[in-house]
This record gives structure tokens, C-alpha cells and sequence, in this order.
């Protein structure tokens, strides 16, 4: 009621979850919070006035499958497919560009994700709350050396990012990457799992087809700056497929 997140539920440990690849390499592991119990309980109830309000007002994006109730990566996966077979149906050339982002709840800017929950009127107390939330919050990483004792650094704060591993997190990310889409389908067909995206590009002209996909490039590299995320673009790829007569008579 007062819009104070207390300061002592903003100290979080920090664990390193190896992904894959080089385990030398510190890009290949998940920063995640150790939050406390009563931060989670505060947060649940947060989550749930706000996923309501955002569900009722039909603010969170259709593209978007990820943290939210009855979608998941198989209704994301049906949509993208779904668009393809439609698009390759009208005989269209479809190509897909499939982006990956680095340390994508790590960079959130903590006063655009205030300033785009104020445009989704979340206002007043309630956006004093959550920047009492994302603000001044501090961690520190813990490891265990060989012989399994506990290793820590020093509380640090923390400038940038919402904490992987809370309740509150991947809504608000959510939030902060929501208007992706609406800045792209004006050419495009996008689909969102968390900070994975899926771009749809289609039409039975090719040049126009050509053209589109380097809008839809300009675009988007004009967002993710904009909104201080990074392309990690060697990871990120581009697939075109033929017309739905080419395939059918190819027999593919």
C-alpha cells in the first residue's frame, strides 16, 4: 500500500547454472536468484494483480507464448509453423530469421521498463512499487570450491537487469519486450518465447519479399538499440523456403 519494496528482500545470491559448450567460458552459464522466501510470497501476490490487469485489458502481445497460462514452446511452435504452411499455402516465398539475444534479462533498463509500465498504466503507487522493486537491489555470486565449501564475492548493486529466478521477472520482461511485434507485423509474422524470437517473412513478389526482409532487419536492430539488448548474431540464422508448387512438385 505504500509502494515500498522493503530494501532487505533486495539482496540476492547469485548462482551460475552451466548451460552447454565451453565450461571455461562464463557465457555459458544462467545467472539465477537465490531470492528469500518472503520476497517470493510478496512477489506472487504482485504477479497476480498485475497478470490480471494485463490479461483483462489484453495488453500482453498474442506472439508472446512465454510465461503465461495454457501457452507454452508447443502453442509457439504450432503458430510458427501454422504461419509457414499458410504463407507456403498462398504460394508465397517464406523466409524465417530466428534471433538470439545475449544476457536478455540482464540488460533491462530499469527506467524504460518503468517508463512502458506507466504507458501500460501501471501508475502511481503501483509503479512506485515496482521501481522500489528493480531499484537499488544488490547480489553477490556464490560457488563452491572442491571440497565443497562456500565461496562468495562482494554484495554489489545492481544497475541493470530484473532477477532470473523470481516471481516477478520474466512477467515484467515481458512487459519491457512487448512491443517488439507491433513494430515489426506491419510486413512480418513474429513469435515470441520469452527472449527467443521467431520473424515470419512472406510475399509472392520477390523483390518486394527482398525488400521487406531488409526493413524488417533495420527494424529490428532499431528496436534492440533503442531498447539497449544485444543481437548475439552469431548465433542468429536465416531459413528460406520455396513456394508450396516448388515443394510439391520437387516431392520434398
Amino acid at each position: 500500500m505504500s509502494g515500498i519494496f522493503l530494501d532487505r528482500l533486495k539482496y540476492s545470491e547469485l548462482k551460475p547454472l552451466y548451460k552447454s559448450g565451453d565450461a571455461s567460458d562464463l557465457a555459458n552459464y544462467r545467472p539465477v536468484s537465490l531470492l528469500t522466501s518472503f520476497s517470493k510470497i510478496i512477489e506472487k501476490f504482485i504477479h497476480q494483480k498485475f497478470y490480471h490487469f494485463f490479461k483483462k485489458q489484453i495488453i500482453l502481445v498474442k506472439e508472446q507464448h512465454g510465461f503465461r497460462k495454457k501457452m507454452s514452446i508447443e502453442t509457439a511452435a504450432f503458430s510458427f509453423f501454422n504461419n509457414i504452411l499458410n504463407f507456403l499455402d498462398s504460394r508465397k516465398t517464406v523466409g524465417g530469421l530466428f534471433l538470439d539475444l545475449q544476457k536478455a534479462f540482464d540488460c533491462v533498463d530499469h527506467d524504460l521498463l518503468l517508463a512502458k509500465l506507466n504507458f501500460y498504466a501501471i501508475t502511481g503507487k503501483s509503479n512506485k512499487l515496482m521501481e522500489s522493486y528493480i531499484k537499488d537491489r544488490f547480489q553477490r555470486v556464490v560457488l563452491k570450491d572442491k571440497f565443497n565449501n562456500k565461496l562468495t564475492s562482494e554484495w554489489k548493486r545492481v544497475n541493470y537487469g530484473v532477477p532470473q529466478g523470481s516471481v516477478l521477472g520474466p512477467l515484467l520482461f515481458s512487459i519491457y519486450i512487448n512491443d517488439l511485434p507491433r513494430t515489426i507485423n506491419k510486413y512480418t509474422e513474429s513469435v515470441l518465447y520469452a527472449d527467443d524470437t521467431g520473424i515470419i517473412i512472406a510475399n509472392t513478389n520477390v523483390h518486394e519479399y527482398k525488400h521487406n526482409i531488409k526493413l524488417a532487419m533495420h527494424e529490428i536492430n532499431n528496436w534492440f538499440a533503442n531498447n539497449l539488448l544485444i543481437v548475439k548474431y552469431n548465433k542468429t540464422y536465416f531459413l528460406q523456403s520455396y513456394a508450396y508448387w516448388t515443394v510439391h512438385h520437387l516431392h520434398i
